[in-house]
């Protein structure tokens, strides 16, 4: 193949790259700020706020952050902060007892960082169990 024939390929790529930079520059479809804090802020002040010893309900939060921010939610907002609970536990940000959400203690998030920061221990790969000899299926 010549240098020639080469050039045109590269020529066809770079136009449609910048087509689609165009296409997103132009679209007009800018990604509006929320009008609303995050659920981890909106959760963990309603937690704070609500003072119950074993921990606040789905509900008890839900009800809470809906006083708070009436008009700024969204429609499925009780749907988007039970996932958005879900992955706050998950990333050990908050702590879920029985039907309850917890601010995680300060000696408890430590645990949970230095925890991820270790890497589990593998297996040897020497140390397979040997097949049993005797009775066969």
């Amino acid at each position: 193949m010549s240098p020639a024939a080469a050039a045109p390929s590269k020529a066809k790529a770079n136009p449609s790259k910048s087509k689609k930079t165009a296409a997103t520059a132009t679209s007009g479809v800018a990604k509006k700020p929320r009008a609303y804090p995050t659920y981890h802020e909106m959760a963990k002040e309603a937690i704070v706020a609500l003072k119950e010893r074993s921990g606040s309900s789905q509900i008890a939060i839900a009800k809470f952050i809906e006083e708070k921010q009436t008009s700024n939610l969204p429609a499925n907002f009780k749907k988007l902060l039970l996932v958005q609970l879900k992955k706050l536990v998950a990333n050990g940000k908050l702590v879920k007892v029985k039907n309850s959400f917890k601010l995680p203690s300060k000696s408890s998030a430590k645990d949970a960082a230095s925890e991820k920061k270790v890497a589990p221990a593998k297996p040897k790969a020497g140390a397979k169990p040997k097949p049993r000899k005797g009775r066969e299926g």
